[in-house]
């Protein structure tokens, strides 16, 4: 992986672990001595605290990044209501700029290959003719596509897949993310998402209490 290059993290739904299989992979490339960061354009649920108004997975990727910038650097867009970030902005009367994002971006880049984490799906509005989609094509990173294993994730998996290819983006691979300890028949569920996505199985991340989970790497088939 060469500088300025990384991999842009989207999801079948919101709370699949995308956050997860983010910083997993960054471990996976930090412990490959690549200088990786971290960056989630845009995140809602937001909690105030000293350092001002902050979300806890953008947080998580910053400072698990190789040299963290400022914090706007790494999250531009930040709000507090756990809604659609679009209907947040416009409660503000924000509008999401795809040019900022695309500048915090940069600077990122500068520094080494960048994770971009998405948020929520991948049609998932950002602004006014303006998706999650679109971010992906405008930062223009090979896609991991994170399924979140569970009852209901072969249509969205399926949906989500069809719709990465109908948009002409590039995609690196999918990712199994087990959310449950006693899911029923999850093996057979990731052996039937193989067969049907056509895109490369990159592997699978097992069921994590959160102690596990900060102990623990990636082993994702990335080059």
């Amino acid at each position: 992986m060469s500088e300025g290059t990384g991999y842009f993290i989207a999801g079948t739904d919101t709370d699949v672990g995308k956050t997860r299989v983010s910083i997993l992979l960054m471990r996976q490339l930090a412990a490959a001595g690549i200088a990786v960061q971290g960056m989630k354009p845009v995140a809602s649920g937001c909690e105030r605290s000293d350092d001002g108004l902050t979300n806890a997975d953008a947080v998580a990727l910053r400072e698990a990044s190789a040299h963290p910038l400022d914090y706007a650097d790494h999250n531009p867009y930040h709000f507090e209501p756990s809604i659609a970030p679009h209907l947040a902005a416009a409660d503000l009367g924000v509008s999401i700029s795809p040019q900022r994002i695309l500048l915090a971006y940069q600077r990122l880049a500068i520094t080494g290959p960048v994770i971009v984490e998405g948020v929520g799906g991948w049609k998932v509005p950002l602004a006014e003719g303006f998706s999650v989609s679109d971010l992906a094509r405008l930062i223009g990173l090979p896609v991991i596509l994170v399924v979140g294993v569970r009852l209901g994730c072969l249509n969205h998996a399926r949906l989500t897949a069809e719709s990465i290819r109908a948009d002409q983006i590039n995609i690196a691979g999918w990712v199994a993310n087990r959310l449950e300890f006693d899911c029923e028949r999850q093996d057979d569920l990731v052996e039937t998402l193989k067969g049907c996505l056509d895109m490369p199985y990159l592997g699978a991340v097992e069921y994590q209490t959160v102690d596990e989970f900060e102990h623990s790497t990636g082993s994702f088939c990335v080059s």
